[in-house]
């Protein structure tokens, strides 16, 4: 038998496809842009209660009492300012605002600021006990905070700092440190060591190798706990409800003795919970490029 019968006999080796997995087929599926209208779909559904609460305080009370907000669209001169006029002259609700501002601002600060050079010196500074140290920082992330409250506000009492708002701000920054120098530490110890060592062959002292090298790369971390530690602290009823007092309450414990005091002063509720919802938000839209850097390099490290 010749060559070219042999060829003519043997079919031609056909090439085999790779079998696909389920999972691969069912990723392919869902990544789809009917998976994309449900996700937008879901997240407007998400932001209804937000939109409610806009509109309703964009109504006068008798609006409200007779019908739903989403009459605005139907009729839209139902619209008015009112309400926040007379939020503004709430006395008990814009002093509140103030006191929130004042406990959140430094109370974040002083966290990034305490825990970024802890979190340096568990990092990359040798000193006695070092390791001992920083395992004991991991054990009081789990202690709740609701073991904290009579112990230190017995403690505050006696030093005179119950009721006033420079011990809500030492609460919040006492117990907000555990999670930032653990977040920070770990982060900074990410840092290349030639880099650090670099800087201090160069004459760097390790203030100023904090301040130049370590800041600047450890920017997205940082920011994701300014975030995360501003939103905890503007929302927080529970401590402030125990550490302060009628002049020294922040937004939320102002709106909900507003609800036990006047069970109809929805012109005024509206709009307080609307400002007290928008300026956490806006700060961490205003943040948001630095808070998904600082996610991203820790997925990846």
């Amino acid at each position: 038998m010749t060559t070219e019968a042999v060829t003519k006999v043997v079919p031609a080796a056909q090439p085999v496809k790779a079998r696909r997995s389920v999972g691969s087929r069912l990723a392919e599926a869902v990544s789809g842009g009917a998976v994309r209208v449900v996700l937008i779909v879901v997240g407007l559904f998400w932001l209804v209660p937000t939109i409610g609460l806009l509109l309703s305080s964009l109504r006068s009370p008798e609006d409200m009492s007779a019908n739903g907000w989403w009459t605005v669209f139907s009729k839209p001169s139902q619209l008015t300012f009112d309400s926040y006029q007379k939020l503004l002259e709430n006395s008990d609700i814009t002093n509140s605002l103030l006191n929130t501002v004042l406990i959140t601002v430094p109370a974040t600060v002083l966290v990034v600021v305490v825990g970024s050079l802890a979190g340096y010196a568990f990092a990359w500074m040798e000193f006695p006990g070092r390791d001992w140290w920083f395992l004991a920082v991991v054990g009081l992330l789990v202690v709740p905070v609701q073991v904290a409250l009579i112990p230190i506000a017995e403690l505050f009492g006696k030093i005179g700092l119950f009721g006033t708002i420079f011990g809500v701000v030492l609460f919040h920054t006492g117990y907000g440190l555990p999670f930032a120098v653990f977040l920070l530490r770990n982060f900074f110890a990410e840092i290349p060591r030639e880099l650090l060592e670099a800087a201090r062959l160069d004459g760097a002292g390790e203030l100023r190798l904090f301040a130049r090298v370590v800041m600047p790369l450890g920017g997205p971390a940082i920011a994701s706990l300014g975030i995360f530690q501003f939103l905890w602290v503007w929302n927080d009823m529970l401590v402030a409800l125990v550490f302060t007092k009628s002049g020294t309450q922040p937004i939320t414990v102002a709106l909900q003795t507003q609800v036990r005091q006047f069970g109809n002063n929805i012109d005024v509720l509206a709009p307080g919970a609307f400002i007290s919802m928008v300026i956490p938000l806006a700060v961490f839209f205003a943040f948001q490029r630095q808070f998904v850097s600082g996610v991203m390099a820790g997925a990846v490290k």
